[in-house]
């Protein structure tokens, strides 16, 4: 990496980067459960505590392939949206007719989480500051005003701020105009989210299995046997929390892409660095621009920094180096110092990256497979932090085989349209890529292949 603020960035995520709870022990030989969860994420570790909440009688086991939180989970901005639909544009487009069921559950599901760490003593630093949505061009300002209106009309706390409003609230030298969402964002520590959420569940019984990856599934009399290197678990239910990783359920896998996404934090900022942004009410942020960044405060103020370069790497694969990508990083540093040149001279303590599932529609897909008696919910493309919880409840709704008002919702029911087989998808998604930075650069216009994206419910952005 070359930008001298990067110079000492280890290649830890932030918030892996400290002593790891004792790892649970890999299964070996045979076991049975009444529900066995796939994947040691936040989809599976709500899952999990979800299903012992409902049932503490349930017998339930997690198997993780690494670690607790290791993927996505401990890699993340911290955003915990209240939105279930990758933001309200795209859930309007998609599903007009039940958009304002969503919020309203989107914001169920976001007090729910609070609530949840308040009754099982999670400390992850949750803080519901609310996020800005802020235009860094003159033409995003027309985006945010018609977004408002719109958030308006759903029964959100919304409020325009224009280019002084905005500068007074953070101190940015990019800033054209905001838009803050007081209370549809909570800002979070998701390394710690997932440990307190193991905890919980372990101190409800749910058994963990750390370094067991599952390898294949198949039925046996009124269950499912799930191949482990060591062992088996026969388990009446299964619910799949897989996210980019290869499903063990083939029929899921052309609906996912693994995208990766980078982040970058600084060092603590000092008192002086502080008063000199701003930032008092401490939201998240987010620009508006197709290729955004996405940035927060930490608990010790701190700014992480992220976003902007959303890479699909040529046929799909997920790979330790993918992990690092110095030229995004670079651009990231520059991009952080053209917002706030009064922090010149700060350093980055960690630059990262990581894989994110992501499906045609942007947001999470649900299903079942072997007669229902396995569930799955994938997709979530970034905003996972919150929504899993959502989709922990629709596999639950799924596995119990009685419809539910969850399970009766056109999000739920539908699909989106699968990716094609390679090279084709490789060949369409860097042509997108290409074409949603050139619309960065021509004041938003959209160009033929985008308008057809469009106009086929496929419109992408980064």
């Amino acid at each position: 990496m070359g930008h001298p603020a990067l110079r000492d960035a280890v290649s830890t995520p932030f918030w892996l980067d400290r002593t790891l709870p004792d790892p649970h022990p890999p299964l070996r030989g045979e076991t049975t459960a009444d529900l066995a969860v796939v994947g040691g994420g936040f989809s599976g570790l709500w899952t999990a505590l979800l299903a012992k909440e409902r049932d503490p009688g349930l017998d339930v086991v997690v198997l993780e392939g690494r670690r607790i939180g290791w993927a996505a989970t401990g890699r993340n901005g911290g955003f915990c949206a209240a939105s279930l639909t990758h933001g309200l544009a795209n859930g309007v487009d998609r599903f007009p007719d039940e958009i304002e069921t969503l919020e309203e559950l989107g914001r169920a599901n976001l007090d729910g989480i609070e609530a949840t760490l308040r009754r099982h003593g999670i400390d992850c630093g949750f803080e519901r500051t609310g996020e800005l949505s802020v235009a860094t061009e003159p033409w995003q300002v027309g985006g945010l005003l018609e977004g408002l209106e719109t958030s308006r009309r759903m029964g959100r706390r919304v409020e325009f701020l224009d280019r002084d409003a905005i500068r007074a609230e953070v101190r940015a030298a990019t800033y054209e105009a905001g838009v803050w969402d007081r209370d549809g964002t909570a800002m979070l520590d998701p390394a710690r989210l997932a440990w307190g959420l193991a905890g919980a569940c372990a101190a409800l019984g749910v058994r963990f299995h750390e370094g067991t990856r599952v390898t294949g599934v198949h039925s046996t009399g009124s269950g499912l046997r799930l191949r482990t290197p060591h062992g088996t678990v026969t388990a009446a239910r299964v619910a799949l929390g897989t996210g980019a990783f290869r499903s063990p359920l083939r029929r899921v896998r052309p609906f996912i892409v693994p995208v990766y996404d980078y982040a970058l934090m600084t060092e603590p900022l000092t008192e002086a660095q502080r008063a000199s942004i701003g930032w008092a009410d401490r939201q998240g942020i987010g620009d508006s621009a197709n290729q955004f960044h996405y940035y927060r405060l930490t608990d010790d103020n701190r700014i992480l920094w992220g976003g902007y370069d959303a890479v699909y790497y040529n046929g799909g694969g997920i790979r330790p180096a993918y992990d690092q990508r110095p030229s995004t990083s670079d651009k990231l540093a520059a991009h952080f110092f053209e917002t706030f040149p009064q922090l010149d001279g700060v350093r980055f303590t960690h630059a990262w990256g990581g894989v994110v599932d992501t499906c045609s529609r942007f947001c999470a897909f649900f299903g079942t497979g072997y007669a229902g008696r396995l569930a799955y919910a994938a997709g979530f493309t970034g905003l996972g932090v919150g929504a899993t919880r959502f989709g922990a409840q629709v596999m639950l709704d799924l596995l119990a085989g009685e419809p539910t008002p969850l399970t009766r919702l056109r999000m739920v029911r539908s699909r989106p349209v699968p990716f094609p087989p390679e090279p084709v998808r490789s060949g369409v998604i860097q042509l997108t890529r290409w074409s949603i930075a050139r619309a960065d650069r021509d004041e938003g216009r959209r160009n033929l292949w985008l308008r057809t994206l469009d106009r086929l419910g496929l419109g992408f952005d980064s």
